[in-house]
């Protein structure tokens, strides 16, 4: 019986030890090391891209846009204009600034001429126009979390701060200092000097009043500053009346004045002439293909040289009226001289402008 007891003793003990091994655990951990990427400001041109004239010289509409411009120079008071989509995959608010740049390099780290304005009721969907993608990702959806839209427009300053070949471009930067560039990178020529040639003389010998005298062929032409910039100038005329200065007893036929009205000319370039106008508009050209030349001691008084069919300044296909850089505008003058007239008509002018276009 005690033997028994003794087995049965030993068999409880067994069984007691084994749950204890069976609950037995053990664990440990590992700590996650997550860096986020500072991501730099990406910036795609979107809409449009517009260069508007300046609000200064006569010709366009204030504002109105250069659709004429053919080469990349650009003058005081004339603007460039861009919408630019912006995104920071860290988040809006580290977008700490927006601005055109010029300077001499293509990229970031040009000298900051200009802040960019946020512009807002942008739809859920991104503009084609806008192309944004990374890498060959396309991104469609507009997340106003990680992107801003900016509207930038650049004025052309003065020759003293802003002369020469330039590169613009619009530039995001972040708090942190990362930044980047649209891709459209810009290369502009900024306030090129401009210059009118004039050769011949103009004058009229020996004149019997009540006859008709020419004068030689004069030419006039686009002499840019030698730097390549292309500048194409539009061509404008006008004078005054004309008076002896000695005390001679002038008069002509009434009076002490020739009057501009009865001077007129005849311009040639290339295909064009004033002989292809028609006498229309302030023009006014007769059966010879003479014009009329306007009252006026400046430019926004004068009209174009060899203008369109009815007054128009500014039309982009008018080529007639358009000299390239290097080239001249061949202009003769007639002489409807009164009767009776006597006198030296020696003080008076005729003037001609450029205008870049």
């Amino acid at each position: 019986m005690k033997k028994l007891y003794s087995l049965l003793v030993m068999a409880l003990l067994v069984v007691s030890v084994i749950p204890m091994i069976m609950a037995a655990d053990t664990g440990g951990e590992i700590n996650p090391d997550v860096t986020t990427e500072d991501f730099a400001p990406l910036v795609w041109m979107c809409d449009s891209r517009v260069v508007y004239d300046d609000e200064w010289q006569p010709g366009t509409t204030p504002g109105e846009k250069l659709i004429e411009r053919q080469q990349n120079y650009a003058f005081e008071g004339e603007s460039i204009k861009w919408k630019v989509l912006v995104m920071d995959k860290n988040g809006v608010e580290k977008i700490q600034d927006v601005f055109a740049t010029v300077g001499s390099g293509q990229g970031a780290g040009n000298d900051i001429e200009v802040n960019c304005n946020k512009i807002g009721g942008q739809s859920e969907k991104i503009p084609e126009s806008c192309n944004a993608r990374i890498g060959e990702e396309e991104i469609d959806d507009f997340d106003s979390d990680i992107m801003e839209f900016y509207e930038c427009t650049l004025n052309v300053e003065t020759a003293d701060s802003m002369y020469g070949e330039q590169w613009i471009t619009v530039e995001a930067m972040d708090i942190d200092g990362l930044s980047g560039t649209m891709d459209e990178n810009e290369y502009w020529f900024l306030n090129p000097k401009i210059a009118l040639t004039i050769q011949g003389d103009l004058t009229f010998e020996d004149v019997r009043p009540g006859t008709t005298a020419y004068s030689d062929t004069i030419l006039i032409g686009n002499d840019d500053d030698g730097a390549g910039t292309g500048v194409r100038l539009e061509m404008y005329i006008a004078g005054t009346n004309f008076f002896d200065s000695s005390s001679s007893g002038a008069m002509c036929p009434d009076s002490n004045v020739l009057e501009l009205e009865n001077f007129r000319y005849f311009a040639t370039n290339g295909y064009s002439s004033t002989a292809n106008v028609g006498g229309v508009g302030p023009y006014n050209i007769d059966s010879e293909g003479y014009s009329e030349i306007p009252y006026g001691d400046q430019i926004n008084e004068a009209k174009e040289i060899i203008g369109t069919e009815g007054y128009s300044t500014h039309i982009a296909n008018n080529v007639g009226n358009v000299l390239t850089p290097g080239s001249e505008m061949a202009l003769t003058f007639r002489l409807d001289l009164p009767e009776p007239c006597n006198g030296d008509f020696d003080t008076g002018s005729i003037y001609f402008w450029g205008e870049a276009i």
